[in-house]
């Protein structure tokens, strides 16, 4: 089948039932498991301050794929490709149920995690060409919904099944699901593919893949791995090395994998970076809140997720908002003040400890959901906003990389500084410095990004250009 087909009527029904709980399942999953890290640390024989492992294999693997999905999605079809991402994330879930060690459940979250990375963009890219596009955006916002629930429910349902369970049950409740959506993959998703033989930049491909992976293991070996200080800098280096290596690639050949033209939008250059030095913070803290709390405060898995929905409230409650108040203040007053409002409020976590109130933590907690959730929301959309039809896909692509990429980088550097500035052999309270420091330095780094955002012009990303690129769905 080409790129472009009809429908039938019970196809476009199902179809963006199908694709919203796939974005729920991912999204449920991603949130699911910080609940219950420190449950399987000690199951693992594992120190619950070095599991970032865990949920850094996941999100890697994910920004590594999703430069490859539309080829491999367009190359294979639609169907095939959405089917197996399917089955390999059920796959993963039962392997991550059955591990019995550190590596063993870091390699089924790398399994997890190849299923995880081609589901949303498959099915985006789906949804893209088998509807008209005056009911694109109508298709997208009921995709976007259940993406919004999963972190509501996530950290409860985690906390819960920890406490009245065992950890093991996060990553089964996935197997049912997975099966109903492998079924229905296989009946109701159209086959699209390209009849056009694209090549894909494979060496390109590489250097880029490298240099992330380079790069995480470096801050990964500060903090879990405790890698010698050369080691790091040595995979520093190559992870640096091989980046340039790649953009001075890319500016010579025809087809690269994200072409450096792209910094030539304004917006879309400040965009970029400050997405990515600005969620090093908020990527963080889904790893961060719930070891302070079951740790270092002696929260119950149930306590601690019941305290992290605010998180989410406050998200929920704040997106209707972003669109107003951006057209009325401009991207540059937005993101700068928001900004430093995030890194502030990271910081002041710090002082949170065993009296502080509950209702003043989950205060807290709302306010930083709310400028999370404008934040996303302005940063995504300055990105995009100004890029033409030719590049709206490779730009939407390298933001979808970059979001995964910070946020696995947020919670290395996080993992880093907390094994850094824990006192050895220190348990519950005796960790609570650490976990101080950690917040200072993370709210530093995020109130750094405002710099970044001080480049955009006054008016940029006010004049939208015709056929922009869709936001990514989760933000």
């Amino acid at each position: 089948m080409s790129s472009t087909a009809v429908l039938d009527a019970r196809s476009a029904r199902v179809l963006p039932w199908l694709v919203a709980i796939a974005f729920f399942m991912q999204t449920l999953d991603g949130t699911i498991l910080n609940t219950a890290l420190p449950a399987m640390a000690r199951d693992l024989a594992e120190d619950p301050l070095r599991m970032q492992g865990v949920v850094i294999a996941y999100m890697l693997t994910v920004a590594l794929l999703i430069p490859a999905s539309g080829w491999i999605a367009d190359r294979f079809g639609t169907r095939r490709i959405f089917f197996s991402a399917i089955l390999l994330f059920t796959l993963g879930s039962l392997l991550c149920a059955l591990s019995t060690s550190f590596n063993q459940l870091v390699a089924a979250r790398v399994i997890q995690a190849l299923g995880g990375a081609l589901m949303l963009p498959v099915g985006r890219l789906v949804v893209l060409r088998a509807f008209p596009r005056s009911e694109f955006v109508r298709v997208m916002t009921f995709i976007a919904l259940p993406g919004m629930v999963g972190p509501l429910l996530g950290p409860t349902l985690g906390g819960w099944l920890v406490q009245y369970a065992s950890w093991h049950w996060i990553f089964l409740i996935n197997l049912p699901v997975g099966l109903v959506g492998c079924i229905a993959a296989f009946r109701f998703m159209p086959d699209f593919k390209t009849d056009k033989r694209v090549r894909f930049d494979s060496l390109g491909f590489l250097l880029f893949g490298t240099a992330m992976v380079l790069i995480t293991i470096a801050l990964e070996g500060l903090g879990e791995l405790r890698m010698p200080h050369a080691r790091v800098l040595l995979l520093l280096f190559g992870g640096a090395a091989c980046l340039a290596a790649y953009w001075l690639r890319a500016g010579r050949i025809d087809a690269p994998l994200f072409s450096p033209r792209l910094f030539h939008t304004r917006s879309f250059a400040v965009g970029i970076f400050g997405n990515l030095f600005a969620r090093l913070g908020s990527g963080a803290l889904p790893f961060l809140l719930p070891l302070l709390l079951q740790v270092a405060l002696g929260y119950s898995p149930a306590q601690a997720g019941m305290t992290m929905i605010p998180l989410a409230l406050g998200a929920m409650l704040v997106k209707p908002m972003a669109k107003g108040l951006i057209d009325r203040f401009g991207y540059r007053h937005i993101l700068l003040g928001n900004t430093v409002l995030l890194g502030l409020l990271i910081g002041s976590l710090a002082t949170v400890d065993a009296d502080t109130s509950q209702l003043l933590l989950l205060l807290h907690l709302s306010l930083i959901g709310m400028v999370n959730s404008m934040q996303f929301t302005a940063m995504n959309t300055v990105t995009l906003v100004g890029l033409s039809n030719a590049n709206a896909s490779s730009g939407n692509s390298l933001l979808s990389v970059v979001v995964q990429l910070s946020m696995s980088l947020g919670v290395a550097a996080a993992g880093a500084l907390l094994g850094g500035f824990t006192v050895p052999g220190a348990q519950g309270v005796e960790v609570l410095p650490a976990f101080r420091l950690t917040f200072l330095c993370i709210g530093g780094m995020a109130l750094l990004a405002a710099s970044i955002f001080l480049q955009l012009g006054r008016h940029d990303g006010s004049q939208p250009r015709e056929g922009r690129g869709a936001m990514p769905m989760g933000d």
